[in-house]
């Protein structure tokens, strides 16, 4: 048996978690070790449950065999590769959470510098002021030297990794469906950019699905690669919510971007906010946070940078604290007082400064909503 097929075989074994998997194989040495195995031998690893002894003692179904060879034969295209939570090559930090995926499929490169990422998240349904604030975001933090992670979904996802793009920098998104395929299928060319910039990756075999129940759980590899995760436009029910219960599970800083607060689509990432997650305004908010943790060259190049934005216009803080209250819905100048720890005089002033910039635009009843910036 060839090490790659003992890896998918020992995959496939119903009933055998992640987490049992990386433990056995690190127990044992490897996927062969693991499946040859004696039933004595497998009883005297900490934990193992029974059923699982059992499990590994089958021989795997024709069928099993059959899928695991076909998957060989596609991989030998070389189109897509492997890495192994036994390898060098696997993502750190990724290796750190409880359940990390034994096998990662990867389109694209993971090199060690990848290490150094943060993860940002969100609706699919985004404003577009949203996805303009979340691709600024993105790209200043991209700028700084930081890997963007996210889900190559429509909206924040897609706004995140453009942002990182427009950097000329690193980008991995995180799909849940085999790395063969693209979903949603309108992404392949943001995906092929991906590709040459970062990396696609996916814990599902080739040729899997996009089905639903695949994504929530591939969430757990978003976090897992990152930092810190960003939420960026998130209602209450939003997936983002669950990356976000994951890096408070895997020991990552929890970030969130405030938004108007009538407005339901920000509903997740203020209850977020209110529960100790840091809020955020620019990118200077994020990386204090993680300095500690930004070593080597990063860190020497983040702190050189002093911090500095590198492609949206100047603002001061004061501009940016309005700014981040308008959002396309409008949103009445008595809502930006309350939110904004400023007199009325000022909040004038500074609602007249933006709108002469053409960054908002006042509405009918005394409201403003963002165009740009």
């Amino acid at each position: 048996m060839e090490w790659l097929e003992a890896w998918l075989i020992l995959r496939s074994v119903k009933g055998v978690s992640d987490g049992t998997i990386c433990t056995l194989v690190r127990h044992f040495g490897g996927p062969k070790e693991v499946l040859s195995a004696s039933a004595s031998d497998l009883r005297h690893v900490a934990g193992l449950r029974p059923s699982v002894v059992t499990a590994l003692q089958k021989e795997p179904e024709p069928s099993v065999v059959a899928q695991v060879r076909k998957e060989m034969r596609l991989l030998e295209k070389g189109e897509s590769g492997v890495v192994t939570i036994l390898d060098d090559a696997y993502p750190r930090r990724l290796a750190m959470i409880p359940d990390p995926p034994p096998l990662l499929y990867v389109r694209g490169t993971l090199p060690a510098s990848d290490d150094h990422a943060v993860a940002i998240v969100g609706s699919r349904k985004a404003s577009p002021a949203g996805a303009l604030m979340t691709q600024e975001l993105s790209q200043q933090l991209a700028g700084m030297g930081l890997t963007i992670v996210s889900g190559l979904a429509r909206g924040i996802d897609a706004a995140a990794h453009r942002g990182a793009l427009a950097a000329n920098a690193r980008t991995i998104a995180v799909i849940g469906c085999g790395v063969d395929r693209t979903y949603p299928p309108e992404h392949r060319q943001l995906r092929r950019d991906i590709e040459g910039h970062g990396a696609v990756v996916s814990e599902l075999p080739l040729g899997a699905p996009p089905l639903p129940h695949h994504f929530p759980r591939r969430n757990r590899i978003i976090s897992g690669l990152s930092l810190g995760v960003i939420v960026s436009e998130a209602d209450q029910k939003s997936g983002a919510l669950i990356t976000a219960r994951f890096a408070l599970e895997q020991n990552r800083e929890v970030f969130a971007i405030p938004g108007a607060v009538k407005s339901g689509k920000h509903r997740g990432a203020h209850g977020l906010i209110k529960q100790g997650a840091k809020l955020v305004e620019e990118a200077r908010d994020v990386v204090e946070e993680l300095l500690p943790q930004l070593d080597g060259p990063i860190g020497d190049r983040v702190k050189n940078a002093g911090f500095q934005e590198t492609t949206s216009p100047s603002f001061t803080p004061k501009e940016r604290r309005v700014l981040s209250l308008l959002h396309e819905d409008p949103v009445s100048i008595d809502e930006v007082l309350m939110e904004a720890p400023f007199d009325r005089a000022e909040v004038m002033s500074l609602l007249l400064s933006l709108e002469l910039r053409g960054c908002i635009r006042q509405v009918p009843g005394s409201c403003y909503i963002r165009t740009s910036c």
